[in-house]
């Protein structure tokens, strides 16, 4: 476990075309009791205006919202390394990863830092794979089985002991996330994930699996194409040839009435 840090808790929140679930994911964030919370929007040129959406939330959020805007969109990967990187270079030592379409309980997030507080965790995942966590019920059995079988593929090929390595819902001790070394990473889509993984394993950090239930988006349409699904098909098998990772884990944590997810 890597030594803790006294500071702010960021969450990175990577937008595009999300101008109707936006306002209702920062208000829940904003109204969590958790102390020094701040936002940190990473818009990549939305052309439905999310971006400047967020500027008017940021302005009258009491300096709790900042807003970056990226010229280029080339990836989910790449907004949350130029979110997290931007995060550790304004002094969060505790950083969030949280999709912005209302699928990961905000609610979580308490129980997310004090798992990080209270024990060795130095990453906790909020998890649909472990005992007391699940999938959307909206979601038809192809998509529950294909999200389940690409997780099972990933552990089959690297032994990552992560039941639900392609979550997007992270908290990071600070320490941890400067010694994945983010600029470094390769993933441009939804695999970055994966790499994240890998990286925390072969670094010996410990990553807990907290578990969650996970929602189907609210509104706006999915960011998932074959380009995406295919660069994560192909980097466990170029993660693989760098060698086996140490794995490092610690027991998931069992499901408290507290994890809904937001419908």
């Amino acid at each position: 476990m890597i030594a803790a840090e006294h500071g702010h808790t960021r969450v990175v929140v990577p937008t595009y075309n999300e101008r109707a679930n936006l306002p209702i994911v920062l208000e829940r964030l904003l109204a969590l009791p958790v102390p020094d919370l701040r936002v940190l929007v990473v818009d990549d040129g939305s052309p439905d205006g999310t971006g400047e959406l967020a500027d008017d939330l940021a302005r009258s959020s009491g300096h709790r919202v900042q807003v970056l805007h990226r010229a280029v969109k080339n990836g989910l990967g790449r907004a949350y390394v130029a979110g997290m990187s931007n995060a550790l270079a304004h002094g969060a030592t505790t950083v969030i990863q949280l999709d912005a379409d209302l699928s990961h309980p905000v609610e979580t997030v308490p129980l997310m830092l004090a798992a990080l507080n209270d024990g060795p965790a130095d990453v906790v995942v909020g998890s649909r794979y472990v005992a007391g966590g699940s999938t959307a019920r909206e979601w038809p059995w192809h998509r529950r089985a294909l999200s389940r079988a690409a997780n099972s593929y990933v552990d089959h090929m690297l032994h990552l002991g992560v039941r639900d390595v392609t979550s997007g819902f992270k908290a990071w001790r600070a320490e941890a996330l400067r010694a994945v070394d983010l600029p470094s990473c390769d993933a441009q889509g939804y695999a970055f994930q994966i790499e994240l993984a890998f990286r925390c394993r072969r670094l010996g950090l410990v990553v807990e699996e907290l578990p969650i239930r996970f929602a189907d988006r609210s509104h706006g349409r999915s960011k998932m194409t074959f380009a995406v699904q295919r660069e994560a098909a192909v980097l466990p098998w170029r993660l693989r040839r760098r060698g086996v990772p140490v794995v490092t884990a610690v027991p998931a944590r069992p499901a408290v009435e507290a994890l809904t997810g937001s419908r």
